[in-house]
């Protein structure tokens, strides 16, 4: 069990580190806002965390226990997935860089905003479902994915409430900038390397069962 959970998170932590348009509206809000407008908007983004993660975890324990030949076609989609991911931030170049603007508004519409932006974003439903797919066993007990829920969310809550405290601050940001290239690639290294793990086990599953037919 730790060890699906020690997978799950590193791969989570490392998508979540990579900037994308939470992380910008994050930014954004921080920079010109009051501290609770910034939190109003995580609070928005990781409801939908939760939201993603869970349903992810229902369509996975119902269908790819009755039907394992899915479950084995959604690991390969999965890796697949994660390899373009990865192959996404390995060619984001270092000067591309989202300009941080000041943003006022209210904390009710940064809720809005933080939700929106998250729930419209089908490569987060995408990403759950690849990310389960590559750590949890084949019929996990419910404590498992309760767990696996609960770590997602954990993890979206702590990273999204870092960014809004700390991009209040300039250095950061321009810190971050200066070594973004050098994430970028290290990050998509890493979810190469899991996206190509999940391709050749269940390549690896589905020679096995071909043999024994």
């Amino acid at each position: 069990m730790l060890s699906t959970f020690l997978t799950i998170a590193v791969l989570h932590w490392v998508v979540l580190a990579t900037p994308g348009v939470n992380f910008v509206l994050i930014a954004q809000l921080a920079a010109g806002s009051a501290r609770g407008v910034s939190l109003a908007a995580v609070a928005g983004i990781t409801t939908v965390t939760f939201l993603w993660a869970s349903l992810a975890i229902l369509g996975m324990g119902a269908v790819f226990s009755a039907h394992p030949a899915l479950r084995q076609a959604f690991q390969i989609a999965g890796g697949v997935y994660l390899c373009y991911v990865a192959w996404k931030l390995w060619r984001s170049p270092a000067a591309v860089a989202q300009e941080v603007t000041a943003v006022t508004t209210s904390r009710a519409a940064a809720f809005r905003m933080g939700f929106i932006t998250n729930v419209f974003n089908p490569k987060t439903a995408l990403f759950f479902g690849s990310v389960f797919a590559t750590a949890l066993p084949p019929s996990p007990g419910v404590a498992v994915l309760a767990g696996a829920v609960a770590l997602v969310w954990f993890n979206a809550v702590v990273w999204h409430v870092f960014l809004a405290l700390a991009f209040s601050h300039g250095r950061i940001q321009s810190g971050y900038q200066r070594w973004r290239g050098a994430f970028n690639r290290g990050a998509g290294a890493l979810v190469g390397a899991f996206g190509l793990r999940l391709l050749v086990a269940t390549l690896r599953e589905l020679r096995a069962k071909a043999m024994l037919s």
